[in-house]
């Protein structure tokens, strides 16, 4: 059976792309939609306090099945992830993304001033379609963005351990995936995403990634049942987790003592990118 995370189909209703591999009473054509605002959840659920299971960033497109009662429900193009977005949240596709946010947070001004307006805070990895320069400033649909915490699309960061500790004190946040909170497979994803790496948003779909190895070094993925984390390097993980409410490093060992006291089990993988 597909997994239903990630299969754009509910209440006998399919993504017409799905016609002969999921069952369905009818198929229909999806409409392409863009994230307008810095962050909207993905939810579980059509109710703003239904569970948010992911989030879309400013740019990132999202594929509209179904909508109604100021939802939509479709699927998000970046990760594959299925859930219910506030329609209101989303507009119609822009150009062709140009440069992505490097900083870890930073402002969209309404004029290239820092004096300015603020239009929204947007976080690491939001995607930007350039519209014209005025000195230091980027004129984007989301604003103007200072230069400086803006990268090319096609110029990666060298280092997503490195990346992962920028993100050290931010809160834990479940289902998100931006830099004002985030859970341990979005801090995983973030970080990948910055260095030019696609990664699915759950940790046991991370767990497939790479191949196993015995003695994880820095750059390894440490997984359990539910969780996962990096390590920073032969001894001490950096993770985002619900013991510490917020993105932490700690050594390895502790963290296993840990979970285990708490009947998280052992690690189940250590894996190699």
């Amino acid at each position: 059976m597909p997994d239903p995370r990630l299969t754009l189909a509910r209440d006998g209703i399919a993504a017409r792309s799905l016609a002969g591999i999921v069952p369905a009473t009818r198929y229909v054509d999806t409409t392409l939609r863009q994230a307008k605002v810095p962050s909207t959840s993905l939810r579980r659920a059509p109710s703003p306090s239904a569970e948010q299971l992911d989030q879309l960033l400013f740019g990132e497109l999202f594929e509209v099945l179904d909508e109604a009662d100021g939802w939509a429900f479709g699927q998000a193009k970046r990760d594959g992830y299925v859930g219910y977005v506030d329609a209101a949240a989303l507009g119609v596709p822009a150009a062709a993304p140009t440069h992505t946010v490097r900083a870890l947070r930073t402002y969209g001004f309404s004029s290239p001033s820092i004096k300015s307006s603020p239009i929204g805070l947007y976080s690491m990895n939001a995607l930007l379609a350039a519209e014209g320069r005025d000195g230091r400033f980027v004129k984007t649909s989301g604003g103007w963005f200072v230069e400086e915490h803006l990268v090319p699309i096609d110029q990666p960061a060298a280092d997503f351990v490195a990346v992962a500790e920028e993100f050290l004190g931010t809160p834990y946040y479940w289902g998100g995936r931006e830099s004002l909170g985030l859970d341990c497979s979005g801090l995983v994803q973030q970080a990948l995403y910055a260095s030019g790496r696609p990664c699915p948003r759950d940790s046991d779909q991370q767990a497939a990634m790479g191949q196993p190895v015995e003695t994880p070094q820095r750059g390894d993925l440490v997984f359990w049942r539910g969780h996962a984390a990096t390590m920073r390097n032969d001894t001490d993980i950096i993770h985002a987790n619900g013991w510490h409410m917020a993105v932490v490093v700690e050594p390895l060992a502790v963290a296993v003592a840990r979970i285990r006291r708490l009947s998280g089990g052992e690690p189940t993988a250590y894996r190699r990118l």
